[in-house]
C-alpha cells in the first residue's frame, strides 16, 4: 500500500487539487513526457549538432579546433569595426552582404546594443577578454545570489532552497564561454534570470528587476515577452505604478526599435534579399530543442534531456509561490512562441529562458508527491 504524507506542505500547489484534475494532469504529464522522450532535437538542416559544434561551456583549447560559427563570425566584425572607430550603422549592412545575410525585414539586424558594450569590453575572437570575462563571472554570481535569496524570501524548504541555488548554478554557468560573448540571447538570458531573481513583488521590490530588464531588452528584442508578461502580472496583482513602469519599459522600447529600423531601412537596397520566414512551425520539436540545445541539458542523452524540460515545467507549476507562478507562465510562453517560431538554426533562442529554468527540478519530487497524493486523496470534482 501507498504510504503518503499525511500534512503536505502549504506551498505544494498540486497536493490539494480535486481527484480528477490531479488524475488528468497525471495522465497529461505521462504523454509530455513520452512524447519529450523521442520528438528529435534539430539543429541547422535538421542534423542532431554534434557535442563539438554546440557546447556552450568548453575549453578554449576545444573552441580554438573549430570553425567559427557564420553569426558570430558577422557580430565578431562588427565588434572589430567599432572598436576601431566606426558607427555601427554605416558598416553593418555591408557586413550583412558579404555573409550573405538578409537586410529585409529590419529585424533581421540586431540592435547594436551589444556590439558596443563587447568593443568596450575589449571582446576579441582571436584573444582572451579578461574585462568581459570579468563581467560575466559578476553576472553570473549576482544571478546565483538574487536566487539564493528569493528562494529564502518564497515559501519552500531548506533542502529545496540549497538544491534551487545550485541548480541555478549550473544553469548560469553557460554564461561563462567567452566563445559566445558576441551572442546576444547569452547576455539577455542571464540578465533575465537576475530579473526575475530580484524581483519581489510581495514587498514593493521591482526596480532591480526592471532595470536588469531593460539591459536585456536593449540588447535583444526577444526580451519582450517577459517585459509584457512581467507588466500583466503587476496589473493582475493591482500594482498600478510597478504595471506603468513595464508599460513605459514597452514605450521606451518601442521607440528604440522604430529608431533602429529606420536607420537600417536607409542601408538598405530593393535587392538586398528577404530573409525566410520565422513561422516554421516546429511544435514540441522546436521547443525543446532550443532549451537543450542552448543549455548544459545537451550533454545529456536524448531520452533524458527532453523530459528534463518537462520536469523542470513540472517543478515550477507545482511551486504555489509568486516565483512558481510567473515562471511557469513565463517559460510555457516562450515555449509556445518556439513551437510556432524559429528555423533549425534559431536554435540559441533557447538560451533567453533556460539559466533560470534549471531551479524548476529542485521542485519535481514536491510535485510528483502532491499529485499522486490528490489522486488517492483529493476531494471529489474537478
Amino acid at each position: 500500500m501507498v504510504k503518503l504524507p499525511a500534512r503536505p506542505a502549504v506551498w505544494d500547489r498540486f497536493a490539494a487539487w480535486p481527484r480528477l484534475r490531479a488524475l488528468a494532469a497525471l495522465m497529461a504529464l505521462a504523454m509530455m513526457l513520452a512524447a519529450s522522450a523521442f520528438v528529435p532535437l534539430t539543429v541547422g538542416r535538421g542534423e542532431l549538432a554534434k557535442p563539438a559544434q554546440l557546447s556552450i561551456i568548453g575549453t578554449a583549447a576545444k573552441q580554438a579546433d573549430r570553425p567559427r560559427d557564420d553569426d558570430l563570425t558577422l557580430y565578431d566584425h562588427a565588434v572589430t569595426r567599432i572598436r576601431h572607430g566606426e558607427s555601427y550603422y554605416d558598416f553593418i549592412a555591408q557586413e550583412h552582404r558579404k555573409a550573405d545575410y538578409p537586410l529585409r525585414p529590419g529585424l533581421a539586424v540586431r540592435l547594436p546594443t551589444l556590439a558596443y558594450l563587447d568593443a568596450a569590453m575589449g571582446v576579441d575572437e582571436a584573444k582572451p577578454a579578461p574585462i568581459a570575462m570579468g563581467v560575466a563571472v559578476v553576472l553570473m554570481l549576482a544571478v546565483i545570489w538574487a536566487w539564493w535569496r528569493r528562494l529564502g524570501e518564497e515559501p519552500c524548504s531548506e533542502s529545496q532552497r540549497l538544491f534551487g541555488t545550485a541548480l541555478i548554478f549550473l544553469g548560469a554557468s553557460l554564461g561563462l564561454n567567452r566563445y559566445y560573448f558576441v551572442l546576444h540571447e547569452l547576455w539577455a538570458g542571464m540578465l533575465v534570470a537576475l530579473s526575475l531573481g530580484l524581483h519581489r513583488p510581495s514587498r514593493g521590490r521591482w526596480l532591480g528587476a526592471w532595470l536588469a530588464a531593460a539591459l536585456a531588452l536593449a540588447i535583444r528584442e526577444h526580451t519582450l515577452p517577459y517585459v509584457l508578461l512581467m507588466g500583466a502580472m503587476a496589473l493582475w496583482r493591482g500594482h498600478r505604478r510597478e504595471a506603468g513602469a513595464w508599460a513605459l519599459l514597452v514605450a521606451l522600447f518601442a521607440l528604440a526599435m522604430a529608431v533602429h529600423l529606420h536607420l537600417v531601412a536607409l542601408h538598405t537596397l530593393p535587392t538586398d534579399p528577404i530573409g525566410p520566414s520565422w513561422f516554421a512551425m516546429r511544435g514540441l520539436g522546436g521547443w525543446l530543442s532550443n532549451v537543450v540545445l542552448s543549455s548544459n541539458l545537451r550533454f545529456l542523452p536524448h531520452w533524458i534531456a527532453g523530459p528534463a524540460i518537462i520536469a523542470m515545467i513540472l517543478g515550477w507549476a507545482g511551486w504555489r509561490s509568486e516565483a512558481g507562478a510567473t515562471a511557469t507562465l513565463l517559460f510555457l510562453g516562450y515555449g509556445l512562441l518556439f513551437m510556432i517560431a524559429g528555423r533549425d538554426d534559431n536554435f540559441y533562442w533557447g538560451a533567453m529562458i533556460a539559466p533560470a529554468m534549471f531551479v524548476g527540478l529542485a521542485f519535481v519530487p514536491m510535485a510528483l508527491a502532491g499529485v499522486w497524493k490528490a489522486v488517492w486523496t483529493g476531494p471529489e470534482g474537478v
